[in-house]
């Protein structure tokens, strides 16, 4: 457990960007009922957070993919975030839509990317992978080499370290659920009694809450 995964823990447990609610769940669009809530747009209103967990993105692009050339947002949360980091890194930034655009040019990619170009894709939250990796695909499909992805927060899913393992795509986040957790019960953000819940939603989503 990094210093930095937990500064990031406490820093959106503190702005609510975060919530946890093991005993009244929150409920997911693919029916996954779960005990967290996480919308790290939060972080944007408070300038000293959105500061500090830019510099620390921008940090571990450096760190990881020092050859990077572009930054890529993912729609909506990653643009704002992207946006930062490759201000800061003095970078060209493009932003991948979820669906192609409606009208005009009926574009997937807004911005320039060029063939080759490598590029580092920008999160806001990692779950099960799927939305970062089409946006990944988007791009790999507009001849751009994909170097890897950063986020802020991971549920720590296998699901997603699986599907981001077998596409071949390394990913970073400056925090994850695991230590989360053991700050949110540090700080009594939740009691030590429902950490076994917390825990087991991790590994169980799909079937947590739901048990006869």
């Amino acid at each position: 457990m990094s210093q930095i995964a937990k500064q990031v823990a406490n820093m959106l447990l503190e702005v609510g960007a975060v919530k946890l609610s093991p005993n009244q769940p929150f409920t997911w669009a693919s029916g996954w009922l779960s005990p967290i809530y996480c919308d790290n747009r939060v972080a944007l209103s408070f300038p000293e957070v959105r500061t500090f967990i830019k510099k620390e993105l921008a940090s571990l692009v450096r760190l990881h993919f020092p050859e990077v050339e572009a930054i890529a947002g993912v729609a909506t949360a990653g643009i704002p975030q992207g946006a930062l980091v490759a201000d800061l890194l003095e970078l060209p930034f493009v932003y991948v839509r979820a669906k192609p655009k409606e009208h005009g040019m009926a574009n997937l990619i807004e911005g320039k990317v060029s063939p080759n170009q490598k590029i580092v894709v920008i999160e806001d939250l990692i779950s099960t992978g799927g939305s970062s990796l089409k946006a990944v695909k988007a791009l790999q499909e507009a001849g751009v080499e994909v170097l890897g992805l950063l986020a802020i927060f991971s549920y720590g899913f296998e699901q997603a370290k699986q599907a981001f393992a077998e596409n071949n795509v390394p990913f970073y986040s400056l925090s994850n659920y695991a230590t989360l957790l053991v700050e949110a019960v540090y700080r009594d953000y939740v009691s030590e009694e429902d950490m076994a819940s917390l825990q087991q939603w991790r590994l169980q989503p799909e079937k947590w809450g739901k048990e006869a």
